[in-house]
Formats: C-alpha cells, sequence, structure tokens
C-alpha cells in the first residue's frame, strides 16, 4: 500500500509560485527524477506563510532516496521561497475506517 508524505515549512508561498514560475524546466527535472524513484503524485500547497508539499510515494524509502539525491536542487527553491526552517516530513499510512470516498 502506498503512502502519502507531507513536507512542511514556514515560508512565503507566491515567493514560490514566482521562482517556479521562473524555473519551470528545473522544477520539471526534479519532477521526471521523482517519478523515476516510484512518485505516484504531487502538489504544493500554501497558506499565510507556510507551505506544504503533498506526494503519493509506493513506500518511505522511495521518497528518501529520491529527496537524498536532489537536496542540493531543492535547497535553493526553498530558500527563494523564504523557508525558514528544515522542513517536517512525515508518512502516513491509509487507515481503514469503511468510510473512504473519492481518490480511488
Amino acid at each position: 500500500m502506498s503512502v502519502i508524505m507531507t513536507l512542511w515549512t514556514r515560508g512565503d508561498p507566491e515567493k514560490l509560485e514566482q521562482y517556479a514560475s521562473e524555473n519551470q524546466e528545473q522544477l520539471h527535472s526534479i519532477l521526471e527524477r521523482a517519478k523515476e524513484h516510484g512518485l505516484i503524485a504531487h502538489r504544493f500547497y500554501g497558506t499565510d506563510g507556510q507551505i506544504m508539499v503533498v506526494d503519493e510515494w509506493p513506500d518511505a524509502e522511495s521518497f528518501q532516496r529520491f529527496f537524498d539525491s536532489v537536496q542540493d536542487e531543492v535547497a535553493p527553491i526553498m530558500a527563494a521561497a523564504g523557508a525558514q526552517d528544515d522542513p517536517g516530513i512525515n508518512f502516513w499510512r491509509r487507515l481503514e475506517t469503511h468510510d473512504a470516498y473519492g481518490w480511488d
């Protein structure tokens, strides 16, 4: 069963969007390597002073291998977004609660 990975940090969502707009090729290159490592789904989200990445991966190890391989490329992106902390990374497994809706 796949896992959901969340990565959270304090930062400026608008600055991240601006950087992404100006550096689309760089972000697409990172995305392609993530897919090579098994990425299933990926999105950035933002709110006042906070940035979150939500990914779906086959397992936590697949994400970690990918993330370790792109640290040097991700760091400038986060710096451009004004990230103020080391990211908080969590892995979530789907719970069987018999009331799931959507995504299947």
